[in-house]
């Protein structure tokens, strides 16, 4: 569970990314944020795993107070979170299975990373979380040979390998074909509903928000003005998160 208390982030220039924000965000939901740029999406997502730090308030997951984590417990704190970006963030000179083995390297002692001698039980879970996306197939094939929907499915399986309680998604399908993109939202959905991950995902796509996950947080200038079901979402609710001017892109 996760628990926004009367949260607030200013930044050091005086930009308020968020704004006396109270959450509570249960465990297997699939919860998507959507406002405009720079309404506070990315502070709200990255401040789960102290990506960004807060200003004020409490911010704790499940019962563990985030701002009191430090060294090596925010370390094993952040294994249990997911995080799959926009930009993908492989290493596109190796293989497919090589990229979401790099998951495991955390734990790892030094002398097997030097010699990339992953243990079997590893390689086994690599190919499981590959399986789970449906790119099995592609396990050794060099990441820069993949398109960008393959792409972002090996880093869903990357994150797939921590075992994590919870996935934060940072607009991950803002550079996806409108078909890929669907492909992508389908595996979330699949990832929540199966295994029971917890999901946050932070979306400019309203459309795709809407038809796929069932908690919509609309965030304004920080604060948050609209936080129910997907299927109560009507105009007056994008009104109010958009300004009455709803963009479709950012």
């Amino acid at each position: 569970m996760i628990v926004f208390d009367h949260v607030s982030k200013i930044y050091p220039n005086g930009t308020v990314g968020l704004k006396d924000v109270n959450l509570t965000i249960k465990d297997g939901e699939f919860v998507a944020i959507i406002g405009r740029s720079g309404a506070g999406k990315s502070t709200l997502l990255r401040s789960v795993n102290r990506m960004h730090d807060i200003s004020e308030g409490t911010l704790t997951v499940n019962g563990t107070n985030v701002s009191e984590l430090k060294g090596k417990t925010l370390r094993q704190f952040r294994r249990g979170i997911g995080m799959v970006f926009q930009s993908f963030n492989l290493v596109s000179r190796t293989t497919v299975i090589r990229n979401v083995l790099s998951a495991c390297v955390p734990e790892m002692p030094f002398w097997r990373v030097l010699l990339g001698a992953f243990r079997k039980d590893d390689k086994i879970k690599a190919l499981e979380s590959l399986d789970k996306v449906g790119i099995l197939d592609k396990a050794y094939i060099r990441a820069d040979q993949l398109s960008g929907g393959q792409q972002q499915r090996v880093a869903l399986a990357r994150t797939l390998a921590q075992d994590p309680q919870i996935i934060l998604a940072d607009e991950p399908v803002a550079a996806l074909d409108p078909v890929t993109a669907k492909q992508v939202m389908e595996d979330f959905v699949r990832i929540n509903k199966e295994m029971g991950i917890s999901i946050l995902l932070n979306i400019h796509h309203v459309e795709l928000a809407l038809e796929y996950a069932d908690r919509i947080i609309g965030i304004r200038a920080g604060e948050i003005v609209y936080d129910g079901p997907s299927d109560a979402v009507d105009q007056s609710v994008l009104d109010a998160i958009y300004g009455g001017a709803m963009e479709e892109a950012e």
